[in-house]
């Protein structure tokens, strides 16, 4: 039985962080882990730049309010769900995911939480596991499992390498001439038709 393990952000609605950035006039913040593959270190750097200005969970969790997935992004989920399970996994924490995951119909999502104080400070976040996409795709191929794997960023090469089949999915150049071995997909339809293709290809 094969399990799609899709990355969230710059797959299936935009990047937070990005949005964030641009809603609160900080250049610095629109650093992602398609910039920065050492992503804890990415999380402190955030933080700190979040501290500096005075910034807390509630003024991020107001710029996601106004965000919505991707163009495409419910419809090809939709489809893909009537023909294989999927799961989304992210780096990103419960408390920014959830109002997304209910405007794509509540998928699975497995991602990590943020530690956050009293007065809505975020203090540190925690990890669901290390490693957490590849580590899940290796546990889910450990239960009998067949991974198909996609996604945009550095994070996401591991799982996408280790997979039966994995995609890039409006990734960038940078990756794309690194990897060109790796599939890499613009619009939804033709990323579909691609991931359908591998199921049936056993």
């Amino acid at each position: 039985m094969d399990v799609v393990c899709l990355d969230m952000e710059g797959v299936l609605v935009p990047e937070i962080w990005i949005a964030f950035s641009e809603a609160s006039g900080i250049p610095e913040l629109r650093r992602t882990t398609r910039d920065e593959p050492d992503y804890d270190k990415l999380m402190k750097w955030r933080l700190g730049i979040l501290k500096e200005n005075g910034l807390g969970l509630k003024e991020i969790q107001d710029v996601i309010s106004t965000i919505d997935p991707l163009p495409g992004a419910k419809e090809f989920l939709d489809a893909l769900r009537e023909e294989a399970q999927v799961i989304i996994l992210s780096d990103t924490f419960t408390q920014f995911a959830m109002p997304l995951m209910k405007k794509l119909g509540y998928p699975t999502l497995f991602c990590n939480t943020l530690e956050v104080a009293d007065n809505g400070e975020i203090t540190g976040f925690k990890m669901r596991i290390e490693n957490s996409k590849l580590t899940t795709v290796k546990h889910l191929q450990a239960m009998g499992f067949d991974t198909i794997a996609a996604g945009d960023s550095f994070n996401d090469l591991a799982m996408i390498q280790a997979s039966r089949a994995g995609f890039l999915f409006r990734s960038t150049e940078q990756i794309k001439k690194a990897y060109p071995e790796l599939p890499a997909y613009e619009e939804f339809d033709e990323f579909l038709e691609a991931i359908r293709g591998a199921l049936a290809n056993k």
